[in-house]
């Protein structure tokens, strides 16, 4: 694979999710239940670009990690990776699923869970689902389900609002 193509998708694939979570403002979820709690708070997030498995050019498939640090009322780290392909652009379509192992502390409760992302953007209008994996809560976390809304303001300041239940 050139560098060029590495690049290519490299752009690619933080252009979808940067557009993804700049519309997620109102997110539409598959998921539709009641959460009892919420947390909130800012939190930074690092993507880098990785060998992608599929490098047919026409492929148009891109790869990279996610690193984030989550702050508030989640005060906790996440590693993950991304998968994306699409045209970006204001009217651009595309796709990304993610999956990210989130360790620290939620309300005071420590443990780990698994946020899974998938999202699609079909010229223009965006849909972003990010759900806890079922079953991923360890810790005092056992039990847990949520969706998580991430907001990233004008000037690139990334948020997120999860609402969460914590079965007993």
């Amino acid at each position: 694979m050139t560098s060029h193509s590495i690049l290519s998708r490299t752009i690619l694939a933080g252009a979808l999710a940067t557009m993804f979570a700049s519309a997620a403002g109102t997110p539409t979820t598959s998921t539709e239940s009641h959460m009892n709690q919420t947390a909130t708070g800012p939190f930074d997030v690092k993507l880098n670009s990785l060998e992608a498995y599929n490098t047919d050019e026409s492929a148009r498939l891109g790869r990279m990690s996610i690193d984030k640090q989550f702050h508030g009322d989640l005060d906790a780290t996440s590693k993950g990776e991304m998968l994306s392909t699409g045209v970006p652009g204001p009217k651009g379509s595309g796709a990304y699923v993610a999956i990210e192992r989130v360790t620290g502390t939620l309300h005071g409760k420590r443990g780990s869970f698994v946020l899974v992302h998938n999202a699609t953007m079909t010229q223009g209008v965006p849909y972003l689902n990010i759900i806890v994996a079922p079953g991923s809560g360890t810790g005092e976390l056992v039990g847990l389900s949520g969706l998580m809304k991430i907001d990233i303001a004008p000037g690139g300041k990334h948020s997120y609002t999860f609402d969460y239940t914590l079965a007993p």
